[in-house]
C-alpha cells in the first residue's frame, strides 16, 4: 500500500513543472510589460473619464491623484526593467518588455470601451477603475512571485512597495464606487 501511495505522488510530482531560467525570463520580461502597459493604461482611463465627465469633484480629485501614483509606478517599473537588463545573470530584453506593454495597454483600451459601452455613467465609470485597479494587483502579485525567483532585492522591493500602493488603490476606488450610489 506504501509502494502504492509512493508511486503515485512520484507520479504527480514529476508532471509539476517548475520553470526554467528561460521560462522565468519569459515570464518576468512578459509580466513586466504587462503592468507597465496597466499603469499607461490607467494614466490615459482617467483622462478619459474626466473628459467624458463621469467622474465628479472628490472622485475626479482622487483619480488624479492616482493617476500620479500610477505615473510614478511607471518609472519605478522602468527602473526595474533596467535593472534586471543590467543584470549579467538575468539579461532582461527591454524591447520584449515594451512590445509586451503595448499590446496590454491596447488591450486595456478596449477592455475599458467594451465596458463603459455607449452611455456610460458615473458608476460605471467607478467600477471600472475597480476592475481596472483589481487586475493592477492581481499582475503585481503574480509578478511579486516571478521576482522571487531572481536574486535582486531591490527589483523585488520595488514590486512589494508598488504592490501596496495598488491595494491601496483598489480600496480607494471600491470606496468612490460604493459612496456614488450612496449619496
Amino acid at each position: 500500500m506504501f509502494n502504492l501511495l509512493l508511486s503515485y505522488l512520484n507520479f504527480y510530482t514529476y508532471r509539476i513543472s517548475v520553470p526554467n531560467k528561460k521560462e522565468n525570463m519569459e515570464n518576468l520580461q512578459k509580466k513586466l510589460g504587462e503592468v507597465l502597459g496597466l499603469e499607461r493604461a490607467a494614466q490615459k482611463a482617467v483622462d478619459e473619464l474626466i473628459e467624458m465627465k463621469l467622474l465628479k469633484s472628490e472622485s475626479k480629485n482622487e483619480a488624479k491623484e492616482i493617476q500620479g501614483e500610477a505615473s510614478t509606478h511607471e518609472e519605478k517599473i522602468q527602473e526595474v526593467a533596467s535593472v534586471y537588463s543590467e543584470d549579467k545573470n538575468v539579461r532582461l530584453d527591454v524591447a520584449k518588455v515594451e512590445e509586451s506593454a503595448k499590446e496590454t495597454e491596447e488591450k486595456a483600451a478596449k477592455i475599458m470601451e467594451t465596458y463603459l459601452g455607449e452611455k456610460p455613467d458615473t458608476s460605471e465609470a467607478l467600477e471600472f477603475l475597480c476592475l481596472a485597479e483589481g487586475v493592477e494587483v492581481a499582475h503585481y502579485e503574480v509578478l511579486q512571485a516571478i521576482c522571487s525567483n531572481f536574486d535582486n532585492k531591490k527589483a523585488l522591493t520595488s514590486i512589494k512597495s508598488i504592490l501596496k500602493e495598488e491595494q491601496r488603490h483598489l480600496s480607494q476606488c471600491i470606496d468612490m464606487a460604493k459612496a456614488a450610489v450612496s449619496a
